[in-house]
């Protein structure tokens, strides 16, 4: 089939969602899309134009009567509708979907099935049509469920088009500004977050993700995971099943630690005090098919932000740092750590080519899947061999500026 990734023209965009209303991940994306936002050191005006636009839900506080009128966007009654006019031809170069949020119940599984999948199929049925593709980002993973993921991911080698998923986190800023060297001999790594599942912890592991990638000979997939919560994450913690060093070193880290105590204090909180600030820790754990061990941990009271420590052979200190996210006054407006995800957008829809492997979003999508396995069969070990997920990562570092 023929892609249609963009020259040197403005590339044309066609933006699918779930829901559009303000603080949502529509807004915070596509409206930077629309108005710029700041990176680099300057205010961009991205070299994109949003030319049709079909929003699943829409009703009270929807955003799109408004941008469509100011931003002269076509409003479209379907996924066709949006990348063909009407015609029998792809009448865009490039096509943004947001599929998180939006009003859909849960399932017996107490799991949010966003149609990330039903969306992606309706792209794909036209690409069949027309005969065309071109670039497909898809925000967050790629689907609640695995075999549905790697559908995709399969549909996007075999027909030819580059696809670009994960969030903001793998991209974000980080304090320090530093990046795991190739080829570095990890032999366990961690992320300690906060948010919730199904949600947050899929930012975790895209936190570890993005680091891990990059050790002594690229991805190998994963061999197993655990899940603990509640009361067994404690005995898990005091028991070391992951290294307390890498643990102390990402929760030093955080911009946000709660030390479970009144008042102003730098002193490191105990596990008491641990215990009685946390509420229902959860983590999983992982190992991968090298042996290099993984960890990501949701501690909500005690950290609200990203932080991440690996141990590295031959270092006598963790290798840390934190991926920033805007806090206080500037979370609550601005939410600039979209600015890094939305640049990275932009030069995807006008090259073509997939800023960072797709493979780290499709072997995230599954260590996230396996997490919510173990916890609704009693947060037992699960073996993954659907998770041979090999690649190597870019060779260059993204910029973060």
């Amino acid at each position: 089939m023929a892609n249609t990734a963009t020259g040197t023209k403005r590339p044309r965009v066609a933006v699918l969602a779930n829901i559009y209303k303000t603080h949502l991940h529509t807004q915070h994306i596509i409206d930077r899309v629309l108005e710029g936002y700041g990176y680099g050191g300057e205010f961009r005006k991205p070299a994109l134009d949003v030319v049709s636009i079909y929003v699943e839900q829409r009703g009270e506080g929807d955003l799109v009567p408004e941008r469509a009128k100011r931003h002269g966007i076509k409003v479209c009654d379907s996924v066709a509708e949006a990348l063909t006019f009407g015609t029998n031809k792809l009448a865009v170069d490039g096509v943004i979907y947001i599929g998180e949020q939006g009003n859909y119940p849960r399932n017996e599984r107490g799991l949010i099935p966003y149609p990330r999948y039903e969306f992606f199929q309706k792209v794909v049925e036209v690409f069949r049509k027309t005969g065309q593709t071109v670039p497909y980002y898809t925000d967050k993973h790629l689907s609640w469920r695995w075999d549905w993921a790697k559908e995709m991911y399969d549909t996007s080698r075999k027909m030819g088009f580059p696809m670009m998923g994960g969030s903001s986190l793998p991209v974000t800023w980080r304090i320090p500004q530093v990046e795991m060297p190739l080829n570095a001999p990890i032999r366990e790594a961690m992320c300690v977050a906060f948010g919730g599942v199904d949600s947050y912890d899929v930012h975790a592991i895209e936190t570890v993700q993005c680091m891990v990638e990059r050790r002594r000979g690229g991805e190998t997939g994963l061999e197993w995971l655990q899940a603990y919560k509640g009361e067994n994450f404690w005995k898990a913690h005091e028991q070391g099943v992951w290294s307390q060093v890498v643990f102390k070193a990402a929760v030093c880290r955080s911009h946000t630690l709660a030390p479970g105590r009144d008042g102003y204090t730098d002193v490191y909180p105990t596990l008491a005090e641990m215990k009685a600030t946390v509420r229902d820790p959860l983590a999983y754990h992982f190992r991968y098919r090298d042996g290099t061990r993984g960890t990501i941990m949701l501690l909500n009271g005690l950290v609200e932000d990203f932080n991440f420590a690996a141990e590295i052979e031959g270092q006598t200190k963790p290798f840390s740092n934190m991926m920033y996210l805007s806090r206080g006054r500037e979370a609550a407006t601005l939410e600039s750590y979209f600015d890094p995800l939305v640049f990275y957008i932009e030069q995807f829809m006008l090259t073509g080519k997939e800023p960072y492997p797709v493979e780290r979003v499709l072997l995230a999508n599954g260590i996230l899947c396996a997490g919510l396995d173990s916890l609704s069969e009693g947060q037992k070990k699960i073996q993954t061999p659907q998770l041979d997920v090999r690649y190597q990562p870019s060779a260059s570092t993204l910029r973060r500026t």
